[in-house]
């Protein structure tokens, strides 16, 4: 069937948009309607016209997620796409739930509106497919991705704390997604047209913590003056000194002022925080301060691992096949078999890893399918140290593995500057504290066994802010 024998229905109040996207159809061969109410829309449905429907949500008669399951029920393989000014993660879901093909959100671009329909017009007879591929197109369109049981318990979570101005503390593993649970809080929230301030606390060297967060007296405001009105992600918080915590402790329940310089007020500011570190267990070293965590603890959100969400590896793939073709790499589908092999893997560095994974290998290989025997082989070559026929892994082989692992979760590969200081830091503190634990808090028997000076020694504890604690005798 070629485009002349295709037609399209249109439905929105909006004048204007119906004449742009009639003209831009007829242009490209296509039979086109258009309609600015929802029950005229239903009604050329019923009578069996229209090849595909695109429709805006609010019409002046209904809402059209109320007349979906009625065209669902009517035309079950009538493609519909969706589009919207309310550009939030509610509508987009509430769309693919009730079977659109896809969402579009207003304004949008017209090579991409028409692109989309194409795509809707010709996609495969086999229903699974093209559930498959809505799916991909729509969730590589959402911040977070995935229909498991687990992810449905963390939306569940996000719908009820988007209508609240709480502080969340967001913990999961590195790479599983903590940034982007932030992002829909904010975007979806009261604050949604404020600004969304990051500071990843593991990234900043430990003595520029405050200036970065605090601001300087003579005029750098600092993060927490920018996200006046809107949100404050703290990212690995787990890594802020005690110096810092203290501070931001006394911020945050007004005993220290901050004064925006612009309002002459303190800032209005939602904190949203987030660790892949056990921070309870931080508490009982003396690293993390207990005041500070129930403070922050307000609403916890724990994301699951990809691990224990296998069953959304599909969708991720997909979704990021398709994001990684639109940033310029070639076009590539995958098997089910490759999908098989993918949900096997035990994806230690989650969907991070499963991003990287996908990148690479549209990046390396010419096949336009991806099978299982390509992802066997990239999973094999990255396989990491393990205890084996050699014995246990050095100390040298996990610092390597951790480092590589640094290095793939920052966006470009290249981490901040200053990471030599950073990493000697982050070895040196467990190592002082671990000692002084051994020794029961004695410095002098602990400077020797670290063979360092006792004034090295007690200048280091000072300067990491270990936590001088005896151990039981």
């Amino acid at each position: 069937m070629n485009a002349a024998s295709k037609k399209i229905l249109i439905a929105d109040d909006d004048a204007s948009i119906r004449l742009v996207l009639s003209q831009a159809f007829t242009r490209l061969g296509y039979q086109v309607r258009a309609t600015g109410n929802a029950a005229t829309l239903l009604k050329w449905v019923t009578d069996g016209e229209g090849d595909l429907v695109i429709t805006d949500v609010v019409m002046p008669d209904e809402n059209v997620f109320d007349v979906l399951p009625r065209i669902r029920k009517e035309r079950p393989k009538l493609p519909i796409i969706v589009m919207s000014a309310q550009n939030n993660l509610i509508t987009a879901v509430n769309a693919a739930e009730l079977g659109a093909f896809d969402y579009i959100p207003k304004p949008f671009d017209l090579d991409d509106m028409t692109g989309c329909a194409r795509r809707a017009l010709s996609r495969p007879a086999d229903p699974e497919a093209a559930r498959a591929q809505a799916r991909a197109v729509r969730d590589d369109r959402l911040p977070l991705i995935g229909r498991s049981g687990p992810m449905q318990e963390v939306y569940r979570t996000i719908a009820r704390l988007v209508g609240a101005d709480l502080t969340v503390l967001v913990t999961g593993e590195s790479g599983s997604g903590k940034e982007l649970v932030a992002r829909a809080l904010h975007d979806m929230g009261r604050r949604r047209d404020g600004k969304f301030v990051t500071i990843n606390l593991a990234a900043v060297p430990r003595e520029r913590v405050e200036t970065e967060l605090f601001g300087k007296e003579d005029g750098d405001c600092g993060k927490l003056i920018d996200a006046d009105g809107g949100t404050l992600f703290l990212d690995e918080i787990g890594d802020m000194p005690l110096d810092a915590q203290t501070r931001l402790l006394r911020v945050i329940d007004g005993s220290e002022p901050a004064l925006n310089p612009k309002t002459n007020r303190r800032p209005n500011v939602r904190i949203i925080a987030a660790t892949n570190r056990d921070l309870r267990g931080l508490i009982r070293e003396g690293l993390f301060r207990e005041d500070l965590f129930f403070r922050l603890n307000v609403a916890p959100l724990r994301l699951p691992p990809l691990r224990d969400r296998s069953d959304d590896i599909p969708d991720l793939a997909r979704a990021f096949l398709l994001r990684a073709n639109r940033e310029g790499l070639p076009s590539k589908t995958i098997d089910a078999g490759a999908l098989d092999r993918l949900k096997q893997h035990p994806w230690p560095g989650n969907v991070r890893e499963l991003e990287n994974l996908i990148r690479r290998i549209c990046a390396l290989y010419g096949e336009d399918l991806i099978t299982a025997r390509i992802v066997e082989r990239e999973l094999a070559d990255q396989q990491p140290v393990t205890q084996g026929e050699e014995g246990p892994a050095t100390l040298a082989q996990l610092v390597e593995r951790k480092l590589s692992s640094y290095f793939a979760d920052q966006p470009d590969g290249l981490p901040p500057a200053g990471l030599y200081d950073r990493v000697l830091e982050e070895v040196e503190r467990p190592l002082i504290q671990l000692t002084l634990s051994a020794t029961r808090g004695n410095q002098v028997r602990a400077a020797e066994i670290l063979g360092l000076n006792r004034n090295t020694l007690r200048k280091k504890i000072s300067d990491l802010g270990v936590e001088m604690q005896r151990g039981r005798r």
